[in-house]
Order: C-alpha cells, then sequence, then structure tokens
C-alpha cells in the first residue's frame, strides 16, 4: 500500500453521467452524509467513456485540482467504481483521499456493523477489496537489495501484503463458514416445526427496519439514513389468525452493490433466500420508483431468491396526498401490493391480514371425546385448538367439536375422535 494524506470530513463529490441518470448523484450525496463527510462541492460532467490514467478528462482534473483547494477539502468521493491505478494516480495528482464508490458503501458498512458476525463480514468485504489496492505500493522497499551476505531469493513488500491479506480473508472465511452453518441449523429447526419465514428486503432507506418494529413490537434502530441497519435480525410475530411467523430485517440493497458485499453477505442474504415469503419494501414517494424496484429485483435474482412469492409494500404514504392504505389484487385475487406508512401505522393492520391471508392453517374439525383423566390434553386443546362446542358426559369426561391445524394432530394420538362432515 502506499501512504495515503490524513482522512477528513470535507469532501468533494465527483459524478460523470455516462447516461442519463441524474438520480444517482442525489444517491451519491447520501451516501456521502451516510458516512459521516460533509459534501462541500459537486463537480459534475459527461463523457464517452472514462479516462484510462485517471477516469476524468484533463479539464476536469484541474477543475477537481481547483475545486480541492479553493473548498480546502480532505477527500474526493467518486460516484463510480475506479481501479486501484485511477486511484492512485488521482491521489497523486489532487494530493488527498481518493474513495470510489465500493470504497464508500464499504466505509458505511464498517461504521454500522454491530454484531460479531456483521463485522467479520465487513472485514472480509473491506480485504477483497483491498488486495485489488496494493499497486506498487512500498516502492521504497520494492525489492531486497543484493551484496554480500544480502542475496537471497527476498521477497517484495507487495507479495508480504498479498501473503499476509490471504492468510487473513482464509480465517475470517472459516469462521463465517460456523456462522453460516449455525444459521442453517436454525432455519432447519424452523421448517421442521413448521414456522413461516418472511423476509424484509428491498432498497436502503425504505423503511424496512420501522416496518420491522411496527410489525413485531421490536426496538431496532431505525434512522433517515442509508444502511442504518446493517446486521440482520429474526423475531416472531403473531398473526390475527394466530399464526405464528419468524420475520427477518434484512440488510438494505443499493444499486451497483459492490460484489465484496454480495459475496461476504452471502450467509445474511440466505434468510431471504430461504424464506417462505418476501415483503418488498418500496419507498412510495421515491422518484425513480420504478428503477429501485428492478434494481431490487435484480439483487434478488443475483442471490438466488427471485423465485420466491413476493409481495410489494409501498411505505410512507403518510407523505402522499391521497393517504389511504389499501391492498391491490391481481385478477384471481391474490394480494400484490399493500399500501401502507410504517411510522404512522396506516395499513399496518392489512399488511396483518394479508399475511394471515398467505400463512392461513389447514384446518381439521373433529369430534373429540376425552375421558375424565384427560384434562391436561384438555387444556392443551383449548390453547392450539378453536373449541366449538363441549358437553361434559355422564362419565365426567368431555365430548368436543374442535377446528385444529395439522401441526397439532399429534396431540389427538391418545384420545378417542372422528371427523366431523
Amino acid at each position: 500500500m502506499f501512504d495515503r494524506p490524513d482522512s477528513g470530513e470535507r469532501a468533494i463529490l465527483v459524478h460523470l453521467s455516462f447516461r442519463a441518470h441524474q438520480e444517482d448523484l442525489l444517491e451519491l450525496k447520501e451516501l456521502a452524509k451516510s458516512a459521516g463527510a460533509d459534501p462541500v462541492h459537486v463537480v459534475i460532467g459527461s463523457r464517452k467513456s472514462p479516462d484510462a490514467k485517471y477516469f476524468v478528462g484533463k479539464g476536469k482534473l484541474e477543475e477537481l485540482k481547483s475545486a480541492v483547494e479553493e473548498f480546502s477539502a480532505d477527500t474526493v468521493l467518486f460516484n463510480h467504481a475506479l481501479s486501484p491505478s485511477q486511484e492512485r494516480n488521482l491521489e497523486g495528482f489532487l494530493g488527498v483521499r481518493v474513495v470510489d464508490r465500493n470504497g464508500l458503501i464499504l466505509d458505511i458498512f464498517a461504521q454500522r456493523a454491530q454484531s460479531f458476525e456483521g463485522k467479520l463480514q465487513v472485514e472480509l468485504a473491506q480485504l477483497k477489496h483491498l488486495s485489488t489496492r496494493l499497486v506498487r505500493g512500498w516502492t521504497h522497499l520494492e525489492r531486497q537489495k543484493g551484496g554480500i551476505g544480502m542475496r537471497g531469493p527476498g521477497e517484495t513488500q507487495l507479495e508480504t501484503d498479498r501473503r499476509l491479506v490471504a492468510v487473513r480473508i482464509k480465517q475470517i472465511q472459516k469462521r463465517l463458514d460456523k456462522v453460516d452453518k449455525q444459521r442453517h441449523q436454525g432455519r432447519s429447526k424452523r421448517k421442521k416445526a413448521e414456522i413461516p419465514a418472511v423476509s424484509l428486503v428491498g432498497y436502503t432507506n425504505a423503511g424496512k427496519s420501522t416496518l420491522f418494529n411496527s410489525l413485531t413490537g421490536a426496538d431496532i434502530y431505525a434512522a433517515d439514513l442509508l444502511f442504518a441497519t446493517l446486521d440482520p435480525t429474526l423475531r416472531n410475530c403473531r398473526l390475527p389468525n394466530n399464526t405464528d411467523i419468524v420475520l427477518a430485517d434484512t440488510v438494505g440493497f443499493i444499486r451497483h452493490l459492490p460484489h465484496e458485499l454480495v459475496a461476504s453477505f452471502k450467509s445474511t442474504l440466505q434468510e431471504a433466500s430461504e424464506a417462505d415469503l418476501l415483503l418488498h419494501v418500496v419507498d412510495v414517494n421515491s422518484e425513480n420508483r420504478d428503477g429501485i424496484i428492478k434494481e431490487v429485483k435484480q439483487v434478488l435474482s443475483e442471490i438466488g431468491a427471485d423465485n420466491i412469492r413476493c409481495i410489494e409494500v409501498f411505505n410512507k404514504i403518510d407523505l402522499l396526498d391521497d393517504r389511504k392504505p389499501r391492498v391491490d389484487r391481481d385478477d384471481e385475487g391474490n394480494p400484490i401490493r399493500v399500501w401502507l406508512s410504517a411510522q404512522t401505522g396506516q395499513g399496518i393492520d392489512l399488511l396483518l391480514n394479508v399475511l394471515a391471508e398467505q400463512f392461513a392453517p389447514a384446518k381439521n374439525r373433529r369430534k373429540c371425546f376425552l375421558r375424565s383423566d384427560q384434562g391436561q390434553i384438555r387444556a392443551k386443546l383449548f390453547t392450539c385448538a378453536k373449541i366449538i362446542h363441549e358437553h361434559i358426559n355422564d362419565s365426567g369426561g368431555s365430548d368436543l367439536i374442535i377446528e385444529i391445524d395439522n401441526k397439532y394432530l399429534g396431540l389427538l394420538s391418545a384420545v378417542e375422535t372422528e371427523e366431523c362432515v
């Protein structure tokens, strides 16, 4: 690696249009603020293709140099992925820290990670990103010099750095493999218990964590920031029909998500890829709502979750003129979209009813004849089943008519029963 200037908070933002995507610039500003930077100036331009050496052209490079000096900037943030050599050349010319889009997102993730697993995942992503940035950094230690008593195979500092990074990556990967096995065991237990899993997915800052808190009564951190929450959270949620589900709040997506993050957060994203249902949370007020929905679907395809049932949740309707919550259905009557506000609670009841509709348990109506000494079974039936009618017979036992879910039929193994027509 090479010696870089001390990083600071005052940042120059750089956005070049190779295609007309002005919304990307707005996103860069949000990323910069989420990372703790103070955007003091924005440099925009357009090119047919990036410059091989500096990414920007000579004129734009001089404009950048002047802006850094004029605004006393400490950092230049690019809204694009830079090659290691471009990043190094820019830093050498500008004399300040240069961070590309991927590095900026990685920095935000490093700030947000709280759990042991999350910190390992971020470190792994950072090391994979760093391994491509080891470009002739230690020129003063480039090669051990020869001479009497100094000859030998030697090793460049660059080779040493690469070896140390590779060793650390292997160590982290082993630890994450153990965490992945634990997650897999947890998912296997839930499937064995026939508890449905629902994952909240969507673009970052769409309101997933706020919705998660509203549905489960949890108190996880939620803020108007990109990637406000990073670590996955799972909570039980009881639906209006008394069906229990497990709700998972996953990391937010973003366009051009760095491949290092997709690979490192594979075990976390599996909560989405192995869910029974996805709730795609969308900020209904976003200027590029359709484009964002498309980006999220692309990420879901990358992690193998594009074939899972999905219901869109159009959030933040409290910011619209027409604030009425509602459920949109397809031609067959299946729910495809719920309009609500997780912040105010409008429409939360509609979403819970839709979930109850999706996971309505298969009910069996049975007549049960309990002896007087089977009071414990009777108590369990009153907890797990719907008691339609009860009659105390002459022997002190109970004759019941019940509706019971398939997964509780085992309670009736010691009871005399018959089906109700």
